[in-house]
């Protein structure tokens, strides 16, 4: 069955808004586990918009967690063990601009090699998994190869774009997803994805096959202001196992 991470960063986003206690990020996290949520991810920015540091040093020892975070020294300093020797269980390097509302694309793993595969190393030498966030395109999955990554991640913003508007190049982009995920596995990489996934267009990316992992944010804690944050985590566990069943 796909695993189901859980990306608790706009908890954070609403208690940074008033700068106070709570909402607690850990709460939220223990919440979304005991629902069924596999691991839970967050990602810390270089400008502490939301997930602050002392949230990672909490959340490391309790969950599986993901960490997304820029190709920077800073960041790598802090998940291969600053804090006290505490690291994650896997990184997924992401692109970062700090004028961005949401992150809005994949990394360049060509333009970036060197850069990416330095980092790469660094954390697989602390026994960290590593994943790249990338566009569905077979460059730069081979990129991603070259640089000595365990996983990709797919980007599916374009995807989910395209589910809600109802364009015409749905069917292409679910093909493109598709030979993403067959070029990375011919290349031996591990395939997550994520990114605008919601419970009503889960199905088709789960139907594709090949996938090991969604991460997923937004939508669930977005529905869980209605519901709650239990109820969103399984109705998105539901949705993901209904798809897998036909």
């Amino acid at each position: 069955m796909i695993k189901l991470g859980v990306n608790i960063d706009h908890v954070a986003t609403l208690r940074q808004a008033r700068g106070e206690e709570f909402p607690n990020p850990i709460k939220a996290a223990r919440a979304a586990t005991e629902a069924g949520a596999n691991g839970i991810t967050i990602h810390l920015r270089e400008d502490r918009r939301h997930i602050q540091d002392d949230d990672f040093r909490k959340l490391c020892p309790e969950f599986r967690l993901n960490l997304e975070m820029a190709p920077t020294e800073e960041m790598v300093s802090i998940a291969t063990g600053t804090y006290e020797g505490i690291m994650p269980h896997s990184v997924c390097l992401v692109p970062e601009r700090r004028e961005e509302l949401t992150t809005e694309g994949g990394l360049d793993a060509l333009k970036n090699s060197i850069q990416l595969e330095k980092v790469v190393k660094q954390l697989k030498a602390k026994g960290i998994i590593v994943s790249i966030f990338i566009e569905s395109d077979p460059w730069q999955i081979e990129g991603a190869s070259r640089i000595g990554a365990d996983y990709i991640e797919i980007h599916t913003g374009r995807y989910a774009s395209l589910f809600l508007s109802g364009g015409k190049d749905l069917e292409n982009e679910l093909k493109r997803i598709e030979y993403g995920i067959k070029s990375a596995k011919k290349l031996g990489l591990k395939v997550n994805a994520g990114h605008g996934i919601t419970k009503d267009n889960v199905g088709q990316i789960v139907k594709l096959g090949g996938v090991e992992e969604l991460n997923i944010g937004f939508s669930i804690i977005a529905r869980a202001i209605f519901v709650g944050l239990e109820t969103a985590v399984r109705e998105m566990k539901d949705a993901i196992k209904d798809a897998e069943k036909e």
